[in-house]
């Protein structure tokens, strides 16, 4: 009788080439969990069909880098936002641009369809919320409130509510049709990076870098319970279709939590690193990531993933049961969203009137399409998903074949295999378990990589060094026998200076340790500064940065010189440590230092009003000469231009 082959919970699908440059979004198709769409730093964005190697479509006209991306409930519609803060609709059935839409000050942060019409809503850096009419082409309402960067939105299911989620450690909650906001949610300790409604139920989820996971009754607009100890920031959350339990796609795994009570039901390892989204088909799970420009795609069979409180189909390793739980423990506590029941007819009243908009343009439509091209790069995939011959069939196929999954590793069998055989010299080759090898690159081929102009704070070997540098040249045709002692002093070479650096070093650090250990954290800082080596002047303030209480108006004028040169430093940690210095210095003095230079002079002597105002003035002059710095640098793509970007949002007062 033949060996059931056992098969693997979770794997890697797939690995693409995306884009030219950077992937800086995606987003999966949520009704399918078949098709992806990427923006990236070369501001296109490519559509792909998940396990297909090759880019069906490729929408142009945006003129900086891709920051966020979102598809339609029927994945007809898809939307991007920008850096410069510009907003772009296509058409993907017709293959060409709809809309672009213009008002957001700040890179586009966070975007959304409504469920039941053509509207959109964008959340960006400029800490404001629009909502967009597509077919009118203008901003319906703009929601003001959050005091930082929006990160998430989320229409509720039943679109009457939408949901905000930002680096201002809040959630808010906004009624689409007064135009207010009905409640603010604090809790979280850190940026909260999603939120999701609950399918069915009047709960909200949020995660955050708090490493903190929130539920929300929207009834009593209270916390309902939290779950702590998320092993990293929390970035990609949903709910099962059936609402029984949350996913959390965690650092290179996927929990499953119920939040009556709070409890943890299954944990899945799968290696994705930093997941980006998640979808669900064919009760398989899809997750995405993305590193530079390649973007992986993994599979986790939810059939032997625990959803409930009861065993999970296939035996776990505890054989205890888990306490039975009803299905719907809440279903009796809180209400169910009600959808409206003409949203088929709405849909297709709407649809008609984007098709009589697209056959008579305005000139400033004719002008989106000169700018924007949807190019098909595979006509085959593009017919079979958004030109279906039967018109009641959809996009991708609703029931899509699940992706079949691949057999356990069985590294015994491997290590037998690997091993030689005692009667010849030959050895066996090993079984590929693995995933297939990655498809063919999409994109055309880069150009080799200089030596980057910033130093990326991790990376997995020093730039510059090469191992070979260390090792004894050896010449292959008459490989020459090396004493020993030529040997180790080839090794040694440089040894003796990178011990004395590193010696230096902690000599400097012991000094500044000996003057922080008296409580005066200015003093610390003066000696750091007069050390003369920038790499002290990070490891000190990266531990202020850690407490703003800190911070005073008289250590402001020590640090900003020294951020100036840590901006301009070709060291990744150091720019970051000094655009999160300069941050916390913009946001707790900036308006007291404009308040006290335009305060009307005061009547006598007052000489703690002289100094304080002496130090506003130095320190204004400080942040005016970096203000030209940070404008230059705002139009950097990626991570760095982000940060310089927000950073000449809040220097925007000193103009």
């Amino acid at each position: 009788m033949a060996t059931p082959v056992v098969t693997k919970t979770a794997w890697k699908l797939q690995e693409i080439v995306a884009h030219a440059s950077n992937v800086s979004s995606l987003v999966l198709g949520k009704a399918s969990g078949r098709l992806l769409a990427t923006g990236g730093d070369d501001c296109r964005v490519n559509l792909w069909s998940i396990n297909k190697p090759n880019c069906i479509m490729s929408l142009t006209g945006h003129t900086s880098p891709v920051e966020s991306v979102r598809l339609n409930t029927p994945e007809e519609l898809i939307v991007a936002g920008s850096q410069s803060g510009s907003i772009r609709v296509w058409d993907l059935e017709a293959a060409k641009i709809l809309r672009t839409l213009m008002g957001h000050k700040a890179n586009i942060c966070s975007l959304d369809f409504h469920p039941y019409g053509e509207f959109v809503a964008s959340g960006s850096q400029d800490t404001n919320i629009k909502l967009w009419d597509i077919r009118r082409k203008g901003c319906v309402f703009r929601y003001r409130g959050h005091s930082q960067a929006v990160r998430c939105l989320r229409f509720s299911p039943d679109g009457k509510w939408l949901a905000s989620a930002a680096d201002d450690h809040t959630v808010k909650l906004w009624d689409l049709t007064a135009g207010k906001m009905m409640s603010e949610f604090p809790g979280h300790t850190g940026p909260v990076n999603v939120v999701e409604f609950h399918p069915n139920e009047y709960l909200l989820a949020s995660g955050s870098s708090d490493r903190t996971i929130r539920f929300w009754d929207l009834e009593k607009f209270q916390v309902v319970s939290c779950i702590e100890g998320e092993p990293g920031p929390v970035r990609s959350v949903l709910f099962n279709p059936d609402g029984c339990c949350l996913y959390s796609g965690c650092q290179d795994s996927l929990r499953v939590y119920g939040w009556e009570p709070e409890r943890c039901f299954d944990m899945v390892l799968v290696n994705w690193g930093k997941v980006a989204d998640l979808a669900i088909c064919n009760d398989q799970l899809i997750g995405v990531a993305f590193s530079q420009s390649n973007v992986s795609s993994y599979v986790v069979d939810l059939t032997r993933v625990t959803r409930t409180g009861t065993v999970a189909q296939d035996p776990v390793q505890d054989s205890r049961p888990l306490a039975q739980q009803p299905p719907h423990p809440s279903a009796p506590l809180r209400r169910i969203y009600e959808r409206p029941s003409t949203a088929c007819s709405k849909t297709q009243r709407v649809k008609q009137n984007s098709e009589s908009e697209r056959r008579s343009p305005s000139s400033e439509d004719d002008r989106d399409e000169r700018e924007s091209r949807a190019e098909i790069q595979n006509a085959e995939d593009y017919n079979e998903i958004f030109q279906p011959k039967n018109s009641i069939s959809r996009t991708p196929p609703r029931r899509s074949e699940p992706f079949p999954a691949p057999p356990e590793d069985d590294m015994a069998m491997a290590k037998e295999a690997a091993k030689p055989s005692p009667a010849t010299d030959t050895q066996l080759p090993v079984p590929n378990l693995e995933v297939p090898p990655r498809p063919p690159v999409v994109t055309s081929t880069p150009a080799p990589k200089a030596e980057p102009a910033i130093i990326p704070a991790t990376r997995n070997e020093p730039i510059g060094l090469k191992a070979s540098d260390f090792l004894p040249a050896v010449k292959v045709p008459q490989p020459a026998e090396l004493v020993d002692e030529d040997a180790m002093s080839q090794i040694r070479k440089g040894h003796d200076t990178m011990c004395v650096v590193l010696t230096s070093r902690h000599k400097n650090l012991d000094t500044v340790r000996a003057v922080w250990t008296t409580g005066d954290i200015k003093t610390s800082v003066d000696s750091a500064v007069a050390i003369n080596d920038l790499s002290v002047v990070v490891d000190l303030l990266n531990i202020v940065n850690q407490k703003a209480s800190l911070w005073k108006l008289d250590l402001c004028t020590t640090v900003l010189p020294q951020i100036e040169k840590l901006l301009q430093s070709k060291y990744e940690s150091y720019v970051q440590t000094g655009c999160t210095s300069l941050k916390l210095i913009l946001q707790r003095f900036l308006p007291l230092i404009t308040d006290i230079l335009a305060a009307p002079p005061s009547v006598g002597v007052d000489i703690s009003r002289e100094e304080r105002l002496h130090k506003c003035r130095l320190c204004y002059k400080q942040l005016k000469s970096i203000s030209g710095l940070v404008k230059s640098k705002s139009g950097l793509s990626g991570r760095h231009g982000s940060a310089f970007r927000e950073l000449h949002l809040l220097m925007a007062s000193l103009d």
